[in-house]
């Protein structure tokens, strides 16, 4: 690695030669200077890694100089000392955007951890967390052998999750392809997880998770007050990680007050998870109840127009009482802003749910648009966008004028969405479903060991459109195929972000809650 280049400009530096020569032997270079004309001189016939101002120069003062240094390159860490503590001397500097600031007497230890913390921070961090990360590896491969239950599946996940985002910072493509291995053999495991347990939890097993179709009975409903609005807040296709990210936006105007999860319902994919969500009910129940606003794979139309009626059909069936409430779909930014101006009627409701669309819309714009192919090539860019949107949305908004307010704030999503590698062949007639990562329609032909096959789809409380009709969802990050025009259909859709089937990030879910500060 090679040595950093310091500047120290002080008109005292003959006093601080110990200091210097310490430096050196620590394998630093560093040029001296004065005052802070010849500081300004040296600074610019050479490059450097940091600077050293002393406050109280001739000439230039420290803050002159700091200024002039800033305007010639704003990127280089300055570190002023200084003789005083007066309160002004620290608002100036701080003002100048100084990187950090010393008292005098300052000793070596003082300056060598202030030169590590300044230049060496990044890579003193990235072997920090590798090494951090190989230590845990070993003890996450372990818990992969071990039988599982439900909540340290999540664990597991939220580690990966942990990891992957702290590596994300990091330049070192090693430690990314230890973890891209690691989560895949951890969906593998998790897919055998839910094909173990899936049916019996579904069909009301005392200690099953709760479902998407639970939600509101669970986690909404209990929490309302009749004096203090909520808002319950589902973007669609949210995954968890992405949760992670505009946390900490989130956090700046209201304290989180739980961390929960739930898990989707299969298919993960939003006409089944979504409308379970909003009528509390199975798919197969829904079929029954509402015949008329049930939507199969099959039919014509849009397959998520009713979840209103849904949930005012849940609001009766399950509070067994009247309360007043809104549902709002945000499409567009319009329409975002308009619900925003609304906001003073929607504080006279005890429940106020709102869905936005954006990143669903983002995943399928990324398997149809080739310049969002690009910009969103892998998770991490994923992320980024999701980040981006958020910042610029009118959710962002509203979430900034509810923080004024006296209201509880729930965040969640669907179902998630993962990007797909693997493809696997299926064979269907003109009548089975479209969709990637899971199939139904009758004599599907696949490869057993590649799908989680569903012969009675009533068994999992899914409609059959006939007799013979059955499911099969893809595990891990496989896709289905067909084999006519096979090779045209990979290039198409490979490394696409997809959602339907059974992974970590379509089934594992946030459901978080925030309080007012």
């Amino acid at each position: 690695m090679q040595a950093a280049n310091i500047l120290w400009a002080d008109d005292e530096i003959d006093l601080l030669k110990p200091h210097i020569i310490f430096l050196n032997e620590k394998g630093y270079n560093i040029e001296t200077a004065t005052n802070g004309n010849d500081a300004l001189d040296i600074f610019n016939s050479k490059d450097f890694d940091l600077v050293f101002l002393d406050e109280n120069m001739p000439g230039l003062t420290g803050l002159e100089t700091l200024t002039a240094i800033k305007s010639s390159n704003p990127d280089i860490p300055v570190v002023m000392i200084t003789k005083s503590e007066e309160e002004y001397l620290m608002e100036d500097a701080i003002g100048a955007t100084i990187d950090d600031y010393l008292i005098k007497p300052v000793n070596p230890k003082q300056i060598l951890s202030t030169i590590k913390k300044l230049i060496d921070n990044k890579r003193l961090v990235s072997e920090k967390t590798s090494m951090a990360y190989q230590q845990d590896f070993r003890n996450l491969g372990m818990t992969l052998n071990d039988n599982l239950n439900y909540k340290e599946w999540v664990d597991v996940y939220k580690k990966l999750i942990f990891w992957e985002l702290k590596l994300e910072k990091l330049e070192d493509e090693g430690m990314h392809e230890i973890l891209t291995l690691q989560k895949a053999e951890a969906n593998a495991q998790f897919s055998k997880f839910i094909e173990k347990n899936y049916v019996k939890w579904i069909n009301n097993q005392d200690d099953a998770p709760v479902f998407s179709h639970q939600l509101f009975k669970k986690k909404v409903f209990p929490a309302l007050t009749d004096n203090i609005p909520t808002f319950f807040i589902l973007i669609d296709n949210l995954r968890y990680d992405q949760w992670k990210i505009i946390n900490p936006i989130i956090s700046e105007y209201f304290r989180m007050e739980e961390e929960d999860i739930y898990l989707s319902i299969l298919p993960t994919a939003t006409q089944y998870a979504r409308n379970a969500i909003f009528a509390g009910l199975m798919p197969l129940d829904m079929e029954k109840r509402y015949p008329s606003m049930w939507q199969n794979d099959e039919d014509e139309g849009g397959k998520n127009l009713y979840e209103n009626e849904f949930l005012a059909d849940q609001i009766k069936r399950t509070l067994r009482k009247d309360i007043k409430y809104s549902y709002n779909k945000i499409l567009t930014q319009e329409q975002g802003k308009d619900l925003n101006e609304m906001l003073p009627n929607l504080m006279e409701n005890s429940l106020n749910v709102i869905v936005y669309n954006f990143v669903d819309m983002l995943s399928h714009a990324r398997t149809d648009m080739q310049m969002i192919k690009e910009l969103a090539n892998d998770d991490a860019a994923y992320r980024s966008i999701t980040l981006s949107w958020f910042e610029h949305s009118p959710l962002l908004d509203l979430i900034k004028k509810l923080s004024q307010k006296r209201v509880k704030v729930m965040l969640t999503t669907d179902h998630g969405t993962i990007r797909v590698k693997k493809p696997s062949k299926v064979i269907g007639d003109r009548n089975t479903n479209t969709n990637l990562r899971y199939k139904q329609g009758k004599n599907l032909a696949f490869t057993a060991k590649e799908v989680f096959h569903i012969k009675n789809p009533h068994e999992i409380m899914l409609p059959k459109l006939h007799v013979s009709s059955s499911f099969i969802f893809a595990k891990e990050d496989s896709y289905f195929v067909y084999q006519n025009n096979y090779n045209q259909f990979v290039n198409y859709y490979n490394e696409t972000f997809q959602h339907g089937g059974i992974s970590m990030e379509e089934m594992i879910i946030p459901f978080v809650t925030y309080k007012n500060k």
